[in-house]
């Protein structure tokens, strides 16, 4: 359980981001928080590098937003990121430094690190992307159990329940995920991380492995 905390996963320095997390010990802890906290930011940012676009949504001057991308609050696009065709963010998102939100990608309660890439047809929800971290085409977080019941964390023998009906996945600093790849409610990737395509995943994914299949992870070399 001690490679699910905060500081295991997150390079906080790499996003507007950090103080959410104070005193949260798992990333999650803070996806209820999320939105009000974007509200109570965005009051303080300089207007001489974003501007506000609309009720509680805050764009960095620098950041490129297509003309048909949506974004509804509360919201924050960060400097030099990137909003391309048709992404629906459909609000408490913040959207990092050079992060790529692209096309048809829906982001909903969010925090997407700085340098963040969710570039082609994903759907990210109630989901913590740490620094540099990449989703291939077409992969997404699944954010609700078809049961409806309560989501918890399980790792071989080690299982803690987190109390949230809904919740995503946990994606460390520079994890790659394979396309048209599922991230199960409750999903954690280690730092460094690697999922094959195609693949299904449910639990922790350790840090510097490679997620072949469902019990098969390869440590990387």
């Amino acid at each position: 359980m001690e490679q699910w905390k905060v500081e295991h996963l997150y390079s906080l320095s790499e996003t507007i981001a950090a103080k959410i997390f104070e005193g949260a010990e798992y990333p999650w802890e803070v996806l209820a928080k999320i939105k009000d906290f974007i509200v109570e930011l965005g009051k303080s940012l300089p207007e001489e590098l974003y501007e506000k676009r609309g009720e509680n949504i805050w764009v960095a001057k620098s950041a490129k937003i297509f003309p048909s991308a949506y974004i509804n609050g509360p919201a924050i696009i960060d400097e030099d990121a990137e909003v391309r065709h048709c992404a629906f963010i459909r609000g408490s998102a913040v959207v990092g430094k050079g992060a790529v939100v692209g096309n048809s990608t829906e982001l909903k309660n969010v925090i997407l690190f700085n340098k963040v890439q969710v570039p082609h047809y994903n759907y990210v929800g109630d989901s913590i992307l740490g620094y540099k971290a990449h989703m291939g085409a077409g992969s997404i977080t699944s954010n609700v159990k078809s049961d409806k019941t309560l989501v918890s964390v399980k790792f071989r023998e080690e299982c803690l329940e987190t109390g949230l009906k809904k919740f995503g996945a946990m994606l460390g600093d520079h994890v790659e995920v394979g396309c048209n790849s599922v991230l199960n409610p409750g999903t954690v990737v280690g730092k460094g991380a690697s999922i094959y395509p195609t693949s299904s995943v449910r639990g922790y994914v350790p840090e510097n492995s490679i997620y072949k299949k469902e019990g098969e992870i390869a440590a990387r070399r």
